[in-house]
């Protein structure tokens, strides 16, 4: 069995002949189960996307289309013995098919792989030669199909180009003069279609008309879009000019600075390079914002949402990397949900409010930002609800998780929310998801001292990162390993504090060049704080320790170190409230720890009130990579010097 939805939908049995799949509806529910890729897709989904205004009995007539699609699809299948192609899972339908069985979903997996490997040129010519018209070309305008069109058909003209870049970039492609010329004739946005056709013009000995292309290409970017051309074009026009060899590109280098892919693969390729960690963790923080910028300049809102909802990294840390960046990136969120029509498709809004959500990390928000945030987050989980997409749900819960540190002693709200988030990886096949669900509840875990459940959750993510490439899970594994035994070196008959500070540092090793600043600054030194006070000594002194943003919480006790009181007390007088994140009951308790032993009342009383949530938690553990110990600790001696114990 072989179903075909780029042109007209059909469905062909296995020696070729045609299978009658029905009326136009029957079709229309088989493109929306291909659509899903092996996904559920809800009862509910599919009346709304078959129908605008649903009739009494809709329900029943999907059951009668699903019935009919069985019966064509497996024709020698026993009356009672259930479908294996068009399944039943709990309140909707999934196709179950071999990815190669479907045009699409070969198309998609041919594309992928040309991506990683250019050898694989020829099947990549081949997958796009098997378009035998726009995607689900029969099926009506519904939104659904609308979307899947647009998204397919910036993947095709994604195809195209790099199809004949990899054809230029070793030697060959003169031929392709006709094929791009009609291709930028289509689409004369797109910038690296005028480079390419430039120099498949050049490979043919048509210098001239290789440069009257890039002269066409800067009128058409100035008068439509008020840009210049990109570097690359410039510089391949000075190629052109110097008469260079054969202008044959690096043939692996297909993510550097000089491939200028289109703003939705720029975005793709980000996503991935983000859970390498490192440099290619940075890189793609640049290109993701240069893709949304892209995206912005073309005036086409569903590509700009399209792309800067595509971004689903998940997210871990409530303190953003490059906070000038995520600002923009939310910026530009905010102006695209203005901007979509209400009539578009449905999971904009959700993608656009989610990644508001998530890229409006708490620890750098004003009161209004973060209440915005707030209802973003809460926004986009209802939406992802109603559309039944569990991607999307994830997605959007990540937003919830970072929007959760409203207040301190919240970790059992957001195991939760790491739960379900589990719960939606694992039931629907969302591996970075997974992994982000168990760092969840490996924090929370952490954060309430059952180090036992925490390490199950850290060993289950290290089994994960290992089958997703994904570097930066031992990192802060490594982190929590640290934290346990800094928590062990007070027991008795544990390890040192020595070693618990030796595995600390070794954990900041491994953070340094992992890319992650917002993660990376100061989290050493309150490490090394927290163990000096799980010991009853005093703050370290080294003027080298870097407090990042911790430093007007930890710099009091730090003067105290060094017998500056009257400092250290007006200090603590101008330290502000902590920023409502992972760090705030470790603050906290640093607040109320240098209130106590500077007899300020006053501070230890707004201190107890802050930590009174949190009595059955670890100061600094809801990190999962440090700790302060108890917060009991310094809830008690606060409450004894304010008089309210």
């Amino acid at each position: 069995m072989r179903i075909d939805v780029l042109g007209a939908v059909r469905a062909l049995g296995d020696d070729g002949s045609p299978v009658d799949l029905g009326g136009p509806r029957h079709r229309e529910v088989l493109a929306r189960l291909v659509a899903a890729e092996g996904r559920m897709v809800t009862t509910d989904t599919l009346v709304d996307d078959l129908w605008i205004d649903p009739p009494t009995r809709a329900v029943g007539a999907l059951r009668t289309f699903v019935a009919t699609l069985r019966r064509a699809l497996e024709p020698d299948r026993p009356p009672r013995d259930p479908s294996r192609v068009i399944v039943t899972e709990g309140p909707g339908y999934a196709l179950r098919l071999p990815r190669e069985d479907v045009d699409v979903h070969r198309f998609q997996d041919t594309l992928a792989n040309a991506r990683r490997n250019p050898d694989a040129v020829t099947d990549l010519s081949a997958a796009l030669a098997a378009w035998r018209g726009p995607a689900y070309a029969d099926v009506p305008d519904s939104a659904w199909a609308q979307r899947e069109r647009t998204r397919l058909e910036e993947l095709r003209l994604e195809g195209v180009e790099l199809r004949a870049r990899v054809l230029l970039d070793s030697g060959a492609g003169a031929d392709l003069v006709a094929e791009l010329g009609a291709h930028v004739a289509e689409h004369p946005w797109r910038e690296p279609a005028w480079g390419l056709l430039a120099r498949a013009l050049y490979h043919a000995g048509r210098r001239a008309d290789a440069l009257a292309t890039l002269r066409r290409a800067r009128a058409m970017l100035v008068d439509q879009l008020g840009l210049d051309p990109g570097g690359d074009l410039q510089r391949l026009e000075t190629d052109i000019l110097n008469g260079a060899a054969l202008l044959e590109g690096a043939r692996t280098a297909w993510t550097g600075p000089d491939v200028r892919f289109g703003p939705r693969t720029t975005v793709k390729l980000a996503r991935t390079l983000a859970l390498a960690g490192g440099d290619a963790l940075v890189h793609s923080r640049r290109d993701r914002l240069a893709a949304v910028q892209a995206a912005e300049r073309t005036g086409d809102v569903t590509l700009t949402a399209r792309v800067i909802g595509a971004y689903d990294v998940p997210a871990i840390w409530s303190r953003a990397d490059d906070p000038e960046q995520s600002r923009a990136v939310v910026a530009a969120a905010e102006r695209t949900l203005t901007a979509l029509a209400p009539d578009g498709p449905a999971d904009l809004p959700a993608r656009l409010l989610a990644t508001v959500a998530v890229e409006s990390r708490s620890a750098d928000l004003s009161g209004t930002e973060r209440k915005r945030a707030q209802q973003a987050a809460r926004q986009a989980e209802a939406l992802a609800r109603h559309l039944g997409d569990p991607a999307l749900l994830a997605f959007a819960l990540n937003g919830v998780f970072l929007q959760s540190f409203t207040r301190t002693g919240l970790a059992a709200v957001r195991d939760g929310i790491g739960a379900e988030i589990l719960d939606l990886a694992t039931r629907h096949d969302l591996p970075n998801f997974a992994v982000l669900g168990r760092l969840i509840r490996l924090q929370s875990a952490s954060a309430l001292g059952d180090l036992d459940a925490a390490t199950s959750h850290a060993e289950a993510a290290e089994q994960l990162a290992a089958t997703t490439e994904a570097p930066l899970v031992p990192v802060l594994t490594g982190w929590f390993r640290a934290r346990v035994t800094a928590t062990r070196s007070t027991e008795p008959g544990g390890p040192t504090a020595a070693t618990a500070a030796a595995h600390y540092r070794a954990a900041e090793d491994a953070l340094r060049t992992a890319g992650m600043p917002g993660l990376h600054r100061g989290l050493f030194p309150l490490a090394l704080l927290g163990l000096r006070l799980l010991h009853d000594r005093p703050a370290p002194t080294d003027p080298h320790l870097d407090w990042g943003p911790y430093h007007p919480w930890t710099r009091p006790l730090v003067l105290l170190a060094q017998d500056r009181v009257e400092e250290a007390r007006a200090t603590l007088a101008t330290a502000p409230e902590p920023p409502r994140d992972h760090m705030q009951e470790a603050l906290w308790c640093l607040t109320a720890h240098t209130a106590v032993r500077l007899g300020e009342r006053a501070i230890a009383a707004r201190a107890a009130v802050a930590l009174d949530y949190a009595r059955a938690e670890d100061a600094g553990a809801a990190s999962g990579m440090l700790t302060l110990g108890p917060v009991t600790r310094y809830l008690t001696e606060a409450e004894a010097c304010a008089g309210t114990g």
